[in-house]
């Protein structure tokens, strides 16, 4: 504190005014304050200003780099999709497809082998028939086709042999209209095998079979008996 004659004032200091000792009012004179708060707000501007930018520049970047990001799945997700159809078509277009005349005409040429050669056999013989009929024709040892592997006919030795014995011995019964109960019975074993897939456990791999009235020499063991035939793999 400083004295002036008979009054006392403060000296300037930044947190205070210095008043005019004749009693001028309330006028401040801190130009010194003045000065010093004009420079802090300056900078104080310059430095938000500059923090602003730089925050949404950030953001800017991280919205570019999630659109990125998302643009990328989708991509990869209609890629996937794309091979998807691309392999189902090529699986449609290879496979062959088998149009309601060609299965009618497979229940046909099966119907009529199981009532040739099971026709007297019970339901079980009926089966057994069916299903070495349609091992051969999965089989890579015989046509891929059922009535192409009902009708084989093999030679040897200038001698005609039928993989069937009923169609060597009776050629035109397989153009003959099919009727009567045993037929009935050996369609509906037809559509029960073919269509329904229902199998013998024991005749999975069953491709061949005689009656048991006969001795062919086979050097093969057996898998099952069933009626009058006995089956081999």
């Amino acid at each position: 504190m400083y004295k002036y004659k008979h009054s006392t004032f403060p000296l300037e200091t930044e947190d205070n005014y210095i008043l005019s000792p004749k009693g001028f009012g309330a006028t401040a004179i801190n130009f010194r304050r003045n000065r010093y708060s004009q420079t802090l707000t300056n900078d104080g501007s310059s430095d938000t200003s500059s923090s602003v930018k730089e925050t949404k520049m950030i953001r800017i970047i991280k919205i570019g780099i999630n659109i990125l990001v998302a643009m990328s799945i989708v991509f990869v997700a209609q890629l996937a999709v794309s091979k998807k159809f691309e392999h189902l078509k090529q699986a449609r277009e290879t496979a062959s497809p088998i149009t309601a005349q060609m299965r009618q005409a497979q229940l046909d040429c099966l119907a009529r082998n199981i009532y040739h050669e099971a026709g007297s056999e019970p339901f079980e013989g009926k089966v057994a028939v069916a299903q070495v009929t349609i091992n051969r024709a999965e089989s890579s040892q015989f046509p891929g086709d059922i009535c192409k592997v009902v009708y084989q006919k093999n030679i040897v030795y200038e001698k005609v042999f039928c993989q069937f014995s009923w169609y060597c011995e009776n050629p035109g019964a397989s153009l003959k209209p099919m009727n009567g109960p045993v037929y009935t019975e050996s369609m509906e074993v037809a559509k029960k095998v073919l269509l329904e897939g229902f199998r013998l456990p024991d005749l999975k791999n069953a491709l061949y079979f005689h009656g048991d009235y006969v001795q062919p020499g086979w050097n093969k063991k057996p898998v099952a008996k069933i009626g009058h035939h006995i089956f081999y793999n």
